[in-house]
């Protein structure tokens, strides 16, 4: 390379750091979080000596290749066609503008961010591990099961579910998007907000809503009030008889791809060699998955009523589906829905009007020219 060009480079360089470091001071709040999770988590499971538990190297090569490879590989494909899509005189503007340095340095900042969920994640699921060792087992099935009846006019819902759509071809797609799909759109939706320069204005709020859900829902109370679902109803009360119809049908797909009765059955075994995995743990109440998916559907009320009603039908597959694959009680999807509904609304309260805590939209930026 030669002086003037290497000059160049450095001096863009410059820039960008120079730009990724008011949104890193942004994001205080959220680091700080993942890190008491963190440092939390690792006292509890290490005071009880349950180090089998600590699922970290777990996320190791998947979560870097998800978010540092897989995501940006797409992300930098549809910036390259949204270039591609301008008109001739007018793609060295969009080049330039998608590229600029404040865009790059948003990039990164959102890249580092993601890396930090890593650690997260590794938390989330070290103590989800640990749950049943410190319970001796899964104490609220029986009951939550039963709550599940009452308020399903005697029946167990799965019931309901499976008098219209006990069919393979429903099975397979419902297999599919739970396993599949979802994943997709919630994790697509997570790196866009952290490296997105259009996503500044939510970043910060999307971010706090994420880490509070998984840690409320997902550790709280379901340490609270720990279940393993109706999939494991049997190994947990005993009563091998209330889910078997489900559970047979389930299992005529246990050799596919996205199987419930497949995974199931690995997180069983899993479960029972103390042994921790990408994913791993046992803990029905309440949903993740509904939970994100209402953490969505909130957020893109903001922006389209239109969008926002179409991802509140898609919460409400998914909650079926959770029924429906036996992974969960009816309630544990209801009781997620409320609660992010409360930490979603609790965090857009207290940041109104707090620009200290609105990460990258409450960043002033400098002016940057636009070349002619």
């Amino acid at each position: 390379m030669s002086g003037p060009a290497a000059s160049r480079g450095f001096r863009r360089c410059a820039g960008i750091l120079g730009w990724i470091k008011p949104i890193l001071r942004d994001d205080w709040l959220i680091y700080g979080i993942v890190a008491l999770h963190a440092a939390l988590g690792i006292v509890a499971i290490t005071a009880t000596g349950e180090s089998s538990a600590f699922a970290y190297l777990a996320y190791f090569p998947t979560w870097p290749f998800i978010f540092l490879v897989f995501f940006p590989f797409l992300y930098a494909l549809l910036i390259l066609l949204q270039v591609v899509h301008r008109l001739e005189r007018r793609r060295g503007l969009a080049a330039w503008l998608i590229l600029s340095d404040k865009r790059l340095a948003h990039f990164g900042a959102g890249l580092i961010l993601l890396c930090s969920m890593m650690i997260f994640q590794g938390t989330f699921t070290s103590l989800k591990n640990a749950f049943p060792i410190w319970w001796g087992g899964f104490p609220y099935d029986a009951v939550q099961a039963d709550i599940d009846r009452i308020l399903h006019f005697g029946r167990d819902p799965w019931h309901y579910l499976y008098a219209v759509g006990a069919n393979g071809f429903v099975r397979g797609f419902i297999e599919w998007n739970y396993n599949q799909g979802w994943f997709i759109l919630c994790f697509s939706a997570l790196f866009w907000v952290a490296v997105s320069y259009d996503a500044r204005a939510i970043r910060t709020r999307y971010f706090l809503c994420y880490v509070l859900l998984w840690i409320v829902i997902g550790n709280v109370f379901a340490g609270m009030f720990l279940s393993a679902g109706p999939a494991f109803y049997g190994n947990v009360t005993g009563d091998a008889a209330r889910f078997a119809g489900q559970l047979a049908f389930l299992g005529q797909s246990d050799g596919g791809m996205h199987s419930a009765a497949r995974m199931q059955n690995y997180l069983w075994a899993t479960q029972q060699r103390g042994e921790a995995g990408f994913g791993s743990g046992i803990a029905a109440f309440p949903s993740m998955h509904v939970a994100l998916v209402t953490l969505n559907a909130l957020f893109l009320f903001e922006f389209s009523r239109k969008a926002g009603l179409a991802a509140s039908a898609y919460v409400a597959f998914v909650i079926a589906s959770s029924v429906y694959l036996a992974w969960h009680y009816a309630i544990d999807g209801y009781f997620s829905v409320v609660t992010t509904i409360v930490i979603y609304s609790l965090v857009r309260w207290a940041m109104a009007g707090r620009s200290a805590l609105n990460g990258a939209a409450a960043t002033v930026w400098p002016k940057q020219d636009v070349p002619a």
